[in-house]
């Protein structure tokens, strides 16, 4: 039996929605996993530096705020957003499509609360890299 949603009770965030900070690190794990090991990730694997540790520790908080989360992120860095975040690079369309493709991957490989809510994240997620490309 689902919870009613009633004037007294919020909606969950797409945040709480899909398990939090822990589905947000599993996801972001995933992620950089992906990049690093699989060769069809080359391209955007070379945009990025050499240690991801601190990619790694950055995007789950920016997912979490983005989300309707904690604005841990958002506080640190104040004005910033993705599109600010990347403006210094040349993102071509093969490596928005390498971002999307390998965001959409950790996300259906990673164990979430919602699965409803995780693959509108990555639609979403998808479109926002497919939108940086220049070239």
């Amino acid at each position: 039996m689902s919870e009613a949603v009633t004037a007294t009770t919020p909606a969950k965030s797409p945040f709480e929605r899909i398990g939090g900070h822990p589905a947000l690190q599993t996801i972001t794990q995933r992620f950089y996993d992906l990049m690093e090991q699989d060769p069809a990730y080359a391209e955007l694997r070379a945009m990025h530096a050499q240690d991801l540790t601190e990619m790694r520790a950055s995007l789950p908080l920016f997912l979490a705020g983005w989300a309707g989360g904690p604005r841990d992120w958002f506080e640190a860095n104040p004005g910033k957003c993705m599109m600010s975040a990347h403006g210094g690079f040349a993102i071509n369309k093969r490596a928005a499509g390498q971002w999307g493709e390998a965001m959409r991957r950790a996300i259906d490989a990673s164990e979430v609360a919602d699965r409803e809510i995780a693959n509108a994240m990555a639609d979403v997620l998808e479109r926002m890299a497919t939108s940086m490309a220049r070239a």
